[in-house]
């Protein structure tokens, strides 16, 4: 039985270098059941090191992170299982360039969670429908657009039933027509009720879809709170900072 009253991700004062770059500073933030938290910033402020810790993809110097009250573990199966409940897609798609699209979304659940061949593919293809690539279920990675790679890439993780998901600037390497459709995707999810951590610089999304905004400057939490007050007041002069130079673009 899971407490809903108990974050799904919960990140206390970590800290994180790489060599001499101080890389997340006395880093706290929580995501609770259903909610949709935006990681926004300038690049290299943390926020997709940020994301991967939570996924244990890097390590922290201090501090601990849980997943649904529990630290996540150093190493092996229980790595493994923790990882599993935590869905992760990445600025590139990372999809198996030799398999099928079905046989993508199809692989974990079968090597990972143990699903009987017939469940997993009927899933696989159920979200494959979802995300509208379902007509691109033959084909391999190569034969599809950004964008409907991307969104195979969710229906990936989807398949595993994670308790959350996380997106590493998903659209960062789109062209612009393809971000829509990506976006989309990932809107109804929020509509849906699905837990998620999202860096991103798409500021029009973050608006719409974040319940809280997180703003990162320099490896630390420089301000949060909801989109409405963040981008219409924002408290910290380098937020304003941030706001203002998007504009100017």
């Amino acid at each position: 039985m899971t407490d809903n009253n108990v974050p799904v991700i919960d990140v206390r004062h970590a800290d994180k270098h790489f060599g001499k770059l101080h890389v997340l500073r006395d880093i706290s933030l929580s995501v609770n059941r259903g909610e949709v938290v935006v990681i926004i910033g300038p690049s290299g402020s943390g926020k997709s090191t940020l994301c991967r810790t939570i996924n244990r993809l890097e390590t922290i110097d201090s501090g601990e992170i849980l997943i649904e009250g529990v630290p996540i573990p150093p190493e092996g199966k229980k790595l493994a299982a923790m990882r599993s409940r935590i869905g992760m897609v990445f600025q590139s798609f990372n999809l198996f360039a030799h398999m099928t699209i079905l046989e993508n979304v199809v692989a974990a659940p079968r090597s990972v969670l143990r699903r009987n061949k017939k469940e997993a593919r009927e899933e696989a293809l159920r979200l494959l429908e979802r995300v509208g690539v379902a007509d691109q279920k033959d084909k391999v990675p190569a034969q599809l657009s950004g964008g409907q790679q991307q969104r195979a890439a969710i229906a990936r993780a989807l398949a595993m039933r994670p308790k959350a998901m996380l997106f590493d600037e998903p659209t960062s390497a789109l062209d612009p027509e393809m971000i829509g459709e990506v976006l989309t995707v990932m809107t109804e999810l929020a509509a849906d009720g699905m837990t998620m951590l999202i860096v991103t610089h798409e500021m029009n999304f973050a608006r719409r879809v974040a319940d809280r905004i997180v703003f990162m400057d320099e490896g630390a939490i420089v301000e949060e709170n909801t989109p409405k007050e963040f981008f219409e007041c924002p408290r910290s002069r380098r937020a304003r900072d941030f706001l203002s130079s998007l504009r100017d673009r």
